[in-house]
């Protein structure tokens, strides 16, 4: 498979000879309000044009309705008639903005070879989470391809935890970036995601959705040391750029 990352948690992966597009984010830097008065939103621009970006999608999945998962600009340029899988709820605001052909991923999907299982996940522990609402994860396999297992905007829990040991995915993306809201934990930060690699010694864990949004408390940087004083090897975490393109198998 080839995994690329646009920004934040946008991502573009080629697999099992389809291409996907992940949470669409195409905000232009700084066009957005600050989430805690740091900086306007995203902080960096996107590394590549939108068209460039929108090449060759043929299905896109957008895990939730957060601005910085599917935003105003992508709901413009993404083309109305592109497949959308979504979680259950938010396919009637997806069809609002103009898309025709849009599905909940309610239970495991078979598409064009493509088997897309959504699975639990948590934006955060306790009060929180009724303030950020409800979010997906998913695992794709296809033949030949290794077992992805997108965890999407969640804390590290024990249905993430069940997810790991259930399905034994062979590549665990994590958003890894420590944001807060009011000072509660609503993604994983460095020492979840070091959690996760430790939960599946046999995986390839990638470390998305970083440095682009000002309620973010983990940097590349912060995850990439905190790793090598655990003694990860960084073969086993990968932490790639904005608009790094990685190719991945079993």
């Amino acid at each position: 498979m080839q995994l690329e990352l646009i920004r934040n948690a946008t991502l573009k992966i080629t697999y099992g000879g389809h291409v996907v597009l992940i949470d669409p984010y195409f905000a232009p830097r700084h066009s957005l309000p600050s989430f805690t008065g740091r900086s306007p939103n995203p902080m960096t621009e996107l590394p590549q044009s939108i068209d460039d970006i929108l090449e060759g999608v043929e299905l896109v999945i957008v895990s939730h309705l957060h601005t910085d998962h599917f935003d105003a600009v992508a709901k413009e340029r993404v083309p109305k008639s592109l497949p959308i899988l979504c979680q259950p709820g938010d396919e009637d605001s997806i069809g609002e903005a103009g898309f025709t052909n849009v599905a909940p991923l309610t239970q495991s999907t078979i598409w064009q070879g493509l088997t897309i299982t959504p699975r639990q996940g948590s934006h955060g522990i306790g009060p929180v989470v009724e303030k950020m609402g409800p979010v997906i994860g998913f695992t794709l396999e296809a033949s030949g391809e290794p077992t992805v297992y997108w965890a999407g905007d969640t804390v590290l829990y024990p249905p993430v935890v069940e997810t790991i040991r259930q399905v034994s995915p062979d590549i665990i993306i994590t958003h890894s970036c420590g944001a807060r809201w009011d000072g509660d934990l609503i993604v994983m930060d460095d020492h979840q995601t070091l959690e996760v690699s430790r939960l599946a010694p046999n995986a390839t864990v990638v470390a998305t959705h970083m440095e682009a949004l000002d309620h973010a408390t983990v940097t590349r940087h912060d995850l990439r040391q905190t790793a090598e004083t655990a003694s990860v090897d960084p073969a086993r975490l990968l932490i790639p750029a904005d608009g790094e393109t990685l190719h991945l198998g079993r």
